[in-house]
C-alpha cells in the first residue's frame, strides 16, 4: 500500500514510521523547511525511545521518505492520512481545525484516483463529514472515501503502543474504505490484534472520551491523595488496594502534580466545548478540568510550606521539567504552572532534565540549567521532583542531602519513602498522600 502522512509532528511521525515498518511505502509530508532538511538528514525533531533506529532501517529499506510537495504524495496513494495539530483554540477551548481544513483542500487538488481520507488527528465529532464536504466541493469528480481512524500513543512508549495496541479505532462508510484500512492493519490483525469498525462519529467520540475518563482517573487519585494527608491514610497503599480490583485497574492511578501533556488538556477542554454546543454539560470532564488546575496550585503551596511559607531569595532544584519522563513534550506540563510561581516569588530556580531543556529554555525563561541532580541541587533551599526520569529515582539521597545548603525535599511524584528521606538527613520532606515525617518547615542548619 502507498501510503501519504500529512504533517509530521508527534502523531503523523510515529505513524508514518511504524506503518513504513510494516512494509507499506509511506511518504510523509511537511511544510517546515528545517524541519524537511533534518528529518532527510536522519535527525529525528521530537525525542521518542526507538523512534531514530526505527525511522533509520526504513529509511534505508526505501520504504519511508520526508517531501514538502504534497501533491506528488497523494498522486497515486491508496491512503492520505491528516495528523496535522488541532490544538486549543484560543478564548473558547474548542478544538482548532483550521490546519486539517486547510490539508483536506489541498489534498482534494492532488487526488489522481481513489484514495481513502483518513483522519488521524483527534478532532470534534462531525469533523470528517465536513472533511468530506470540503473535499467533494473542491473536487467535485474525486473518488475517495473519508475514514476516522484516532491514535492513542502514550509519549515515551508510542512505538510499543502502534505496534502492540489495545485496539485499533477505524470509522469508515464504505465498505471499499473498510478493505483499504483492512489492508493498511493487516499485520496487526493476523497478530489477532482488535480492530473496532463503527460509524465516523463513534470513532471520533471514541477518542475523546477515552481521553476524558482517563484524565478523570488522575484528576480523582489526586484528590483522595489530598484527602490522605488530612486522614493519616497512604494514598500508595490505597492506589494499590484500589486497583487491584479489575473493573478498576491500577493504571492512571498514581497521585502527583496534575497531567498534562499534549492530549489530556486539550482533549477534555474540547469535549466540555462539545457537550456545550449540544446542550449536554459534560459536568465530571468540566470538574476535571477545574481540579487539575486546583492540584498544581496546590504542589506550589506544598513548596511554599517546606521553605517557610515563603521562596524570596531562595535557590529551588527542580528535578524534572516535562510532563511524564521518556518525552520532551513540555506542553501543559505541571513546570509551567510551578516554576514561574517560584521565580514570581522570588526563587532562583535551578533546574535538570534529561530532555526538557531543549524547550524549557525557551517556556521557562530565568531558569538556570544544571547537568545533573547533583549539580541542581548544590546549595540549595529546596529540591522539588517534578517528572519521575529513572535518573531521579535512584539518587544518593545522602549525597544529595549534603549538596543542600538547607535539605529539603518536595517529591511530587512519591519516587522515594519519607523514613529513607529522614535517614538520609533530609530535615523537612514532603509528598502527595502521605503523612510526612516533619509537618514544621526545616530549620536554616546542614545535618550534621
Amino acid at each position: 500500500m502507498k501510503i501519504a502522512m500529512i504533517g509530521t509532528g508527534y502523531v503523523g511521525l510515529v505513524s508514518g514510521v511504524c506503518f513504513s515498518n510494516f512494509g507499506h511505502e509511506v511518504v510523509c509530508v511537511d511544510k517546515d523547511p528545517r524541519k524537511l532538511e533534518a528529518l532527510n538528514a536522519g535527525q529525528v525533531p521530537i525525542y521518542e525511545p526507538g523512534l531514530d533506529e526505527l525511522m533509520a532501517r526504513n529509511v534505508e529499506a526505501g520504504r519511508l521518505t520526508f517531501t514538502g510537495d504534497l501533491k506528488e504524495a497523494v498522486a497515486g496513494a491508496d491512503a492520505v492520512f491528516i495528523a496535522v495539530g488541532t490544538p486549543t483554540r484560543r478564548g473558547d477551548g474548542h478544538a482548532d481545525l483550521t490546519y486539517v481544513y486547510a490539508a483536506a483542500e489541498e489534498i482534494a487538488g492532488a487526488l489522481t484516483g481513489y484514495a481513502v481520507v483518513v483522519t488521524k488527528s483527534t478532532v470534534p465529532v462531525g469533523t470528517n463529514r465536513q472533511v468530506k464536504q470540503i473535499i467533494r466541493k473542491a473536487a467535485p469528480e474525486a473518488e475517495f472515501d473519508v475514514a476516522s481512524n484516532p491514535e492513542f500513543l502514550r509519549e515515551g512508549a508510542a512505538i510499543d503502543d502502534f505496534m502492540k495496541p489495545d485496539r485499533v479505532v477505524v470509522g469508515c462508510q464504505s465498505d471499499r474504505a473498510r478493505e483499504v484500512m483492512g489492508a493498511i492493519y493487516r499485520p496487526l490483525f493476523l497478530r489477532e490484534f482488535p480492530i473496532v469498525y463503527t460509524d465516523l462519529e463513534s470513532a471520533e467520540m471514541i477518542k475523546y472520551a477515552a481521553n476524558a475518563f482517563l484524565a478523570t482517573k488522575i484528576t480523582f487519585i489526586n484528590e483522595i491523595a489530598a484527602l490522605c494527608e488530612k486522614v493519616g491514610a497512604d494514598i500508595k497503599d490505597v492506589s494499590k488496594g484500589m486497583g487491584l480490583d479489575g473493573r478498576i485497574g491500577n493504571k492512571f492511578l498514581h497521585a502527583g502534580p496534575g497531567y498534562g501533556g499534549s492530549c489530556f488538556p486539550k482533549d477534555t477542554k474540547a469535549l466540555a466545548r462539545i457537550g456545550q454546543d449540544n446542550a449536554v454539560p459534560m459536568q465530571i470532564t468540566e470538574s476535571v478540568i477545574e481540579v487539575n488546575d486546583r492540584i498544581k496550585r496546590r504542589m506550589i503551596d506544598k513548596i511554599l510550606d517546606l521553605c517557610g511559607g515563603s521562596v524570596n531569595g531562595k535557590t529551588i532544584a527542580v528535578l524534572g521539567v516535562t510532563f511524564k519522563p521518556d518525552t520532551d513534550d513540555m506542553r501543559d506540563a505541571p513546570s509551567l504552572t510551578i516554576v514561574p510561581a517560584l521565580i514570581g516569588g522570588g526563587a532562583k530556580v535551578r533546574a535538570c532534565d534529561p530532555q526538557g531543556e531543549r524547550e524549557g529554555a525557551e517556556l521557562l525563561p530565568g531558569v538556570h540549567w544544571v547537568a545533573d541532580a547533583y549539580k541542581a541541587a548544590q546549595g540549595s533551599d529546596c529540591i522539588v521532583i517534578l517528572t519521575e526520569w529513572n535518573e531521579f529515582r535512584a539518587l544518593d539521597l545522602k549525597k544529595l542531602a549534603r549538596k543542600a545548603a538547607a535539605p529539603r525535599m518536595a517529591d511530587l511524584r512519591n519516587i522515594y519513602a519519607p523514613r529513607d528521606a529522614k535517614r538520609a538527613g533530609f530535615l523537612a520532606y514532603a509528598s502527595i498522600g502521605r503523612s510526612d515525617y516533619l509537618a514544621e518547615p526545616a530549620a536554616e542548619t546542614k545535618p550534621g
